[in-house]
């Protein structure tokens, strides 16, 4: 099948080598930089979640106004919006951009974080509150008639949404996360389960264990997985260009420790570079042993043919959509359009010929 590229979009400028500058929300910002990808063809954009950012469903929205092609991946933490309504704020994001929008279920990995917006569950609780959410969407947007539920987190009566998703069903569900919760939650309610960037080897053990789950309530998820490419014309230029990328992250940390990050994906990660700075052809993990695993956090350093081949590897195992984000946003998704992206479409296009044939 096709592979679904999917880049980022924030409401400023920043990254881990670029500090935030200018207004909090950045209408412009959003502008351009849905307009890049948008041209660089990546199909989708992830809008993140955070406890102290701007509403995502209006950076989507304004993202959305500017473009006519683009897909967004709303990243939406349950617990903070009754269901049924976020049912309704979804559908209607859907209708707006014709048809556009995907939602990420985000549990939540840092009890911290949850409790700046006021949520003081613990991680298991978050994952299975998730599955109670998720479950009460897919209701609100399709059921015929008023429902009532009766549920451990979630009690409503007459539930009832007159507006409904533009994609019928409904919007597709991502989701993911790296503990044995978020596998028992999510594996059987998301449409695609996302990962970030392991071993191949460890990538194929994790989508096993995601299927088997997933497969016991009939499901079968299809995939994301998120790295950080970077390029340059030559593999010694690549190399060079990443270990310069590591110097000003360290720089920028100015002697400060890593965050010790409490979630089982980032764990996950750090586990990987313990063993060895670089795995398979040329993904690198320093950079996340430098940010403490902070989301997705590993490179995937080479020339553009180099990195497209490791990213078809990816997509073998079954992730059929890939997350990129540079460490210069914008930039870095001009040049995922025009050396990367179509390089890895024609080996997709060429592997799914083989495959067909067999």
């Amino acid at each position: 099948m096709p592979v679904e590229m999917i880049g980022w979009i924030a409401p400023r400028v920043g990254s881990e080598l670029i500090a935030p500058s200018g207004p909090p929300f950045d209408a412009d910002v959003i502008a351009e930089t849905a307009r890049i990808h948008e041209r660089a063809g990546f199909d989708r954009v992830l809008i993140g979640y955070f406890s102290d950012a701007p509403d995502g469903f209006l950076v989507g929205a304004h993202a959305a106004s500017v473009t006519e092609r683009l897909g967004f991946l709303l990243a939406h933490r349950p617990g903070f919006i009754a269901p049924p309504v976020a049912a309704r704020k979804l559908a209607t994001l859907d209708q707006l951009s014709n048809g556009r929008l995907a939602v990420h279920m985000i549990a939540g990995g840092s009890d911290a974080d949850q409790a700046k917006d006021g949520d003081w569950t613990d991680h298991e609780t978050r994952y299975r509150r998730s599955r109670e959410y998720i479950s009460l969407l897919r209701r609100a947007w399709t059921e015929a008639a008023p429902f009532d539920h009766q549920g451990e987190f979630y009690r409503t009566r007459g539930t009832w949404s007159e507006i409904r998703c533009r994609q019928q069903p409904h919007i597709p569900i991502y989701g993911g996360g790296g503990s044995e919760d978020a596998i028992r939650a999510l594996a059987p309610h998301v449409d695609v389960f996302m990962l970030w960037g392991e071993p191949l080897k460890e990538t194929a053990r994790f989508m096993d264990r995601v299927r088997r789950e997933a497969a016991l309530h009939g499901r079968n998820p299809t995939f994301s997985l998120s790295t950080r490419p970077i390029l340059a014309a030559t593999e010694g230029q690549a190399w060079d260009r990443a270990r310069a990328i590591l110097d000003r992250v360290l720089l920028n940390r100015g002697g400060a420790p890593a965050p010790n990050r409490q979630n089982v994906g980032s764990k996950r990660l750090l586990q990987a570079a313990a063993k060895a700075d670089v795995h398979d052809t040329c993904l690198w993990t320093p950079l996340a042993v430098a940010t403490g695993a902070q989301g997705n956090s590993t490179a995937l350093v080479g020339t553009p043919e180099t990195v497209a081949k490791a990213m078809l590897e990816y997509y073998k195992l079954g992730a059929t959509s890939l997350l990129i984000r540079g460490y210069d946003p914008r930039p870095d998704a001009v040049q995922y359009g025009e050396e990367l992206i179509p390089r890895l479409r024609a080996l997709v296009a060429e592997h799914d010929a083989i495959v067909s044939r067999l």
